[in-house]
């Protein structure tokens, strides 16, 4: 028995040894060897054997890597490639990336995304979940609100989902809400380009909405990607359900939509990044008829995958239904975490 414990930990210690093949120099002369696991938003993360805790590398401070492991890696010019990495024996600025269809080196600087092909489903999910609550004396505002999002990676596609519900209740004035939702799928293309579809779905009482359904097919580029930032352009077509509310009276709405998106986001500045959206729908089958969406959260990360966000949220609509506001925001903060 004692034999075969024995063995078994040899095969432990062998394989948890085999697996910690990874080196890393940083710029302060630190060597960590390691896993790499992924790299992402210019944080890279390593796994190793002598810290509980994963390490969270900004990428800008390492000089040297080197794996065997394989690899999927996103390039600033939109370039997927899949492989491991070894220094360039001729310039210790560059990495060589051993690619099945040839080696390519590159400047560290290029390299915006990493991520091991041997993760399993779980890490390819990313998800976060944000809570937030206000009560105030006055007529016993009471204000809850919830924000979530799950998203998953794979080689060259990805699909990301969220929701956001904002709940009001005072006395002697009817309860208010706003729900919105989202469901997308994007196929990444070569250069940075990509197609999206995406269903959109909000449910706003300051709106006489009982239940927006927008659906949108886009194509869209990366203007920029790097280790700071991502800006994206999109553009498409989109088809818009709308159901009113009883009190409103109205009849339901279906039209066709031009559909224009603007994305940008702001990261690695210390522990705060910034994401902000906006989406723009130029009436075809109703002429005259434009609708904006403006998101903005600010994001500050505080130890164990906490963080406090700040968001805010515009609607826009110039020909809404009788009785409805043509503006309609919302200004959350709230308390989350993150996968």
């Amino acid at each position: 028995m004692k034999q075969y414990l024995l063995l078994l930990f040899f095969f432990i210690s062998f394989s948890n040894v085999f697996a910690q093949t990874d080196t890393l120099l940083l710029s302060n002369g630190d060597e960590i060897v390691g896993e790499i696991k992924d790299l992402d938003k210019g944080v890279l993360i390593v796994e190793t054997d002598y810290s509980d805790n994963d390490f969270e590398i900004e990428w800008d401070k390492v000089k040297r890597i080197r794996s065997d492991h394989t690899f999927m890696i996103t390039l600033t010019d939109g370039t997927r490639l899949h492989g491991g990495f070894y220094p360039d024996p001729s310039d210790s600025s560059m990495v060589i990336i051993n690619d099945p269809d040839g080696d390519v080196i590159a400047d560290y600087y290029e390299i915006v995304f990493i991520k091991a092909v041997k993760s399993d489903f779980l890490g390819r999910l990313n998800a976060s979940i944000d809570i937030g609550f206000t009560l105030t004396k006055a007529n016993n505002l009471r204000q809850f609100t919830s924000r979530s999002s799950l998203g998953y990676i794979a080689d060259n596609w990805g699909a990301a989902s969220s929701y956001n519900r904002v709940s009001s209740v005072q006395d002697s004035i009817a309860d208010t809400k706003r729900t919105d939702a989202n469901l997308g799928f994007k196929y990444l293309l070569k250069n940075d380009w990509f197609v999206m579809i995406s269903t959109d779905f909000l449910q706003n009482d300051e709106l006489e909405l009982k239940l927006r359904t927008n659906l949108k097919g886009s194509f869209g580029h990366n203007v920029t990607n790097t280790n700071k930032m991502v800006f994206s352009l999109s553009a498409g077509v989109a088809w818009n359900n709308e159901v009113y509310l009883e009190e409103a009276g109205e009849p339901d709405r279906n039209s066709i939509e031009g559909y224009a998106g603007f994305n940008l986001n702001l990261f690695n500045m210390g522990d705060i990044s910034l994401q902000t959206k906006i989406d723009a729908y130029p009436g075809i089958t109703e002429q005259g008829r434009f609708r904006l969406d403006f998101s903005l959260d600010l994001k500050y990360d505080i130890p164990w995958d906490f963080y406090i966000k700040i968001g805010y949220t515009h609607n826009f609509d110039n020909q809404p239904v009788a009785g409805a506001s043509m503006h309609d925001y919302v200004l959350q903060t709230t308390f989350g975490w993150e996968l």
